[in-house]
């Protein structure tokens, strides 16, 4: 039995009390932060021994992290580079001998690269997020840009080079943090907008990325959609993902134990399952809070299973060829003059 979970760990080696708690738990994954990552061989032997919990090919265990670039970025110098925040590549100078939806596209294959020689074959990208005026800086420079369109084109050049490179993207935060006025890591967002100016806006980059393997939920209240409850928790805001927005790939929570939500961590994933989601996502290597989690954490099981097996299927077995030495220092010249645009000093999301 698989359950419908995704775990993070303690640090950067596994304790026997954890590799015990994964082998029963059986998680479908594991998340990996900057808690867990010290150097190369570190974290493959690190990511080998969660896999090994599991019992099964380490091609249908699924090993997240969030690199994005910028603030969130989990690997960092020196051993691996430092890649700019999605906001820079909009704003890569039209003279350059490459576009800016090249240059995403490019970011993102590189960042592949280094994530599959570890064994990490999930990332948290692209963040499909729209911010509008006055919306709190949690988003603020990681979003590519403040039009939707863009968002998009710069999101899908992203989700495309992870992809040759063997790594899956995870879209987020559906259907949209953008409109945010709160850090949903502390507090819970509530979002006042109309019907009709979410589906001008936040929705859009998401609609127009249904193909996608997976998506992260936000811990977001949309009234205009259900006024008591976020989307993570919303058997409607669920439904309007998979129906109007179109997702039909697999759907996972955003990390259970942020503040926005309320209630024990067993209530928390009780609702998301139960409204609709796919897996929880708990990131913090608690494993007194894990038990709680898997508590109310039943098998992956029916149309979840099936969509689970479908974005492990999306995992290209022989990557895009790729002139590494080339490709970054291309990449690194062209990003060299760009002064990327850096919003308050909030912290790592």
């Amino acid at each position: 039995m698989i359950s419908a979970a995704i775990l993070g760990c303690a640090g950067t080696v596994l304790g026997d009390d954890e590799r015990s708690f994964f082998r029963e738990a059986a998680p479908w994954g594991f998340i990996l932060f900057r808690r867990n990552v010290e150097t190369p061989d570190q974290i493959r032997a690190l990511v080998d021994a969660l896999v090994e919990t599991t019992g099964r090919d380490p091609r249908e265990v699924p090993i997240l992290i969030d690199q994005e670039g910028g603030r969130v970025q989990r690997l960092r110098p020196p051993h691996w580079p430092k890649y700019p925040p999605g906001r820079a590549y909009s704003l890569a100078s039209t003279n350059d001998p490459m576009s800016p939806r090249e240059l995403a596209r490019l970011g993102a294959r590189l960042i592949a690269h280094d994530l599959a020689s570890l064994g990490i074959n999930v990332d948290c990208v692209p963040v499909l997020d729209v911010p509008v005026p006055g919306s709190h800086d949690i988003i603020g420079d990681r979003a590519y840009a403040e039009d939707p369109d863009e968002v998009t084109r710069l999101g899908r050049a992203a989700a495309e080079g992870l992809l040759a490179g063997g790594v899956l993207p995870v879209i987020k935060h559906i259907p949209g943090h953008g409109r945010a006025f709160a850090d949903s890591h502390h507090e819970l967002p509530v979002v006042t907008a109309s019907r009709e100016e979410l589906e001008g806006w936040d929705f859009r980059p998401f609609r127009a990325m249904t193909d996608m393997p997976a998506a992260m939920t936000a811990h977001v209240v949309y009234t205009a959609i259900d006024p008591d409850r976020p989307a993570t928790t919303s058997p409607e805001c669920i439904r309007l993902i998979r129906q109007d927005i179109g997702f039909d790939g697999l759907l996972m929570t955003d990390d259970l134990s942020m503040n926005a939500l309320s209630g024990t961590l067993e209530t928390r994933a009780e609702q998301a399952l139960a409204a609709g989601c796919d897996v929880v996502l708990h990131c913090n290597g608690d494993l007194g809070e894990m038990v709680q989690v898997m508590a109310a954490t039943g098998p992956l099981a029916g149309e979840s299973e099936r969509r689970a097996r479908a974005a492990m299927a999306r995992l290209v077995r022989v990557p895009e060829p790729l002139d590494l030495e080339d490709s970054r220092g291309r990449f690194e010249r062209l990003f060299a003059h760009i002064e990327a645009r850096k919003g308050p000093a909030v912290g790592e999301a």
